[in-house]
């Protein structure tokens, strides 16, 4: 099934309601990262959540959202980065973490996390001050994270569904989530009906691992009370550039492109999120440092 994300208003258009299918996404996220399979699990999580946050969260295209989730797991911490039309990518510190499977038998994100950290939300809308969030992990799971960052954070009672399942010859299986909001003008039998569909959300990774549209997902979820608003493709994209890099450099003291110039003619920069290489030759270190000096 193709990687799409559907927003709707659900509950006689009382509750928010978002649906993401990104298996594909994921898995990409693996490949670039050359995570195992705890990690690929976290990772993917993660990318799904911040995916969810930015396009609910986030108005105009140019925005973005990141997420990092440092928490005292062995993973060490996460970035991940979305915007409103759901081009998301990541990074993880440790990718090679494969742990015991937990006491229900599923990947165990909660240990590979850890349980003592934070989770920071960041949002650059194109302002001179980006806003930011941060609150304390209570789960490590993630998606009860991010679920308490909505509520703590942004005063909006949410609940996130997040999973990843990734196959014994570690690619992944199916990856998914949902985000459901209460509105403020909610009545109190809408937030009941709501609080007894997410207890019987018991079923979350089968309903990805199956051949049915996010549509039907989302139907899975409301029942038949919805009208659909967006359907977008959602995809790992990584917006790296040379240029990027070079105003990266250009923000360096002067003393330390000299010492690039010097020691080794020549500078490369590999992009954490997808692996790609930039080369500054000898030449454009120069110009950058004479930019720098002439600040």
């Amino acid at each position: 099934m193709t990687d799409q994300l559907i927003k709707a208003l659900a509950f006689g258009d009382e509750v928010r309601a978002y649906v993401v299918r990104a298996t594909d996404m994921v898995e990409e996220a693996r490949l670039k990262q050359d995570t195992w399979h705890t990690a690929t699990a976290a990772l993917g999580r993660a990318l799904i959540g911040t995916t969810l946050l930015a396009t609910s969260g986030l108005k105009n295209d140019n925005d973005q959202l990141s997420v990092r989730i440092a928490g005292d797991g062995p993973i060490g911490y996460i970035l991940a980065t979305s915007n409103r039309v759901g081009e998301t990518k990541g990074y993880i510190k440790n990718p090679h973490v494969a742990l015991e499977l937990n006491d229900l038998g599923k990947l165990d994100v909660r240990k590979a996390v850890g349980t003592e950290g934070t989770l920071s939300v960041v949002k650059d809308l194109g302002l001179k001050s980006p806003f930011s969030g941060q609150v304390k992990l209570i789960s490590g799971e993630l998606a009860e994270d991010f679920t308490y960052y909505l509520a703590a954070s942004e005063q909006t009672p949410s609940a996130v569904g997040l999973s990843v399942l990734v196959n014994p010859d570690e690619t992944v299986q199916s990856a998914g989530g949902f985000l459901l909001q209460v509105l403020p003008h909610a009545s109190e039998e809408t937030i009941q009906k709501l609080e007894n569909v997410l207890t019987k959300v018991t079923h979350l990774s089968q309903w990805f691992q199956d051949e049915i549209s996010t549509e039907e997902i989302l139907k899975k979820l409301v029942g038949n009370d919805y009208q659909v608003i967006e359907k977008i493709p959602v995809r790992w994209f990584c917006d790296c550039s040379k240029e990027r890099f070079a105003n990266a450099l250009l923000t360096l003291p002067a003393e330390e492109i000299v010492e690039m110039i010097e020691e080794d003619g020549q500078a490369e920069a590999v992009c954490h999120f997808c692996g790609k290489t930039y080369h500054f030759s000898k030449e454009e270190l120069s110009e950058l440092l004479t930019q720098i000096r002439n600040k």
